[in-house]
């Protein structure tokens, strides 16, 4: 920690238009990484310098950026905001590498049943709301194969949230719960082909091994071409 604060040190008396930061942080341990990663922000402040910081921690992009370039192969998937790369994903990869657990993808198709466009797959039949409907209708995915991505903080046990979306309840088995205090991380089977991970509250008292009923927010879905990998909503 004392070195790289020294390295700092080092690269700001040159005075640099722009900084190059190559994973700074990846040789410190879990503590000291959060401190120096505030330190850093704060010295961005006070310099006003642009940094180009490359790092495979998605939460020191999420923290720090002003604006995150994600590769892969080397070319560039999105460049935006933390906050457009979080909610408007242009592709699963992107969809999938930023959020902490990762979101959740299950493979199904879109059915239209009396005027309402329905996602459906293994252990779940859920409807779209109108707008993110109307979407799929004008680009033709209603009636097709389609991945269905979600979050797992979207995902609800509270009972008044599933009282309030009725239509978005799926059922399922708690394979593993890893109870971190202040929230817990439910790995869950049934609900289509894969492990899906839910993100709930940690004092809801579920256990492994048993079922257990969860409704989820459908305004914050999101839809991907199975073929392109490409986001069907757009921004």
């Amino acid at each position: 920690g004392q070195r790289q604060r020294v390295a700092l040190g080092r690269a700001i008396v040159r005075e640099p238009q722009v900084f190059l930061m190559d994973e700074p942080l990846s040789n410190l341990d879990a503590k000291l990484r959060v401190q120096m990663r505030a330190e850093i922000q704060k010295l961005h402040r006070r310099l006003e310098t642009t940094i180009v910081y490359v790092t495979h921690d998605q939460i020191e992009a999420m923290t720090m950026g002003d604006r995150i370039v994600i590769m892969k192969d080397g070319f560039i998937q999105q460049a935006a905001s933390p906050e457009e790369v979080y909610n408007h994903p242009v592709n699963m990869f992107v969809a999938g590498f930023i959020g902490s657990p990762a979101m959740n993808f299950i493979n199904g198709e879109t059915t239209e049943e009396g005027g309402q466009v329905h996602f459906k797959a293994q252990g779940i039949n859920v409807v779209i709301p109108e707008g993110k409907a109307k979407v799929l209708r004008n680009k033709g995915y209603v009636g097709k194969q389609v991945v269905f991505g979600i979050r797992p903080e979207d995902m609800h046990v509270e009972e008044v949230f599933k009282q309030a979306s009725p239509d978005s309840i799926v059922k399922a088995h708690i394979e593993v719960a890893e109870n971190l205090g202040h929230e817990m991380y439910l790995y869950l089977n049934g609900v289509g082909n894969e492990t899906v991970v839910a993100k709930v509250d940690g004092r809801a008292g579920l256990k492994e091994g048993s079922d257990v009923e969860l409704a989820l927010d459908m305004n914050m879905i999101h839809i991907f071409d199975p073929e392109s990998e490409l986001a069907v909503f757009e921004m």
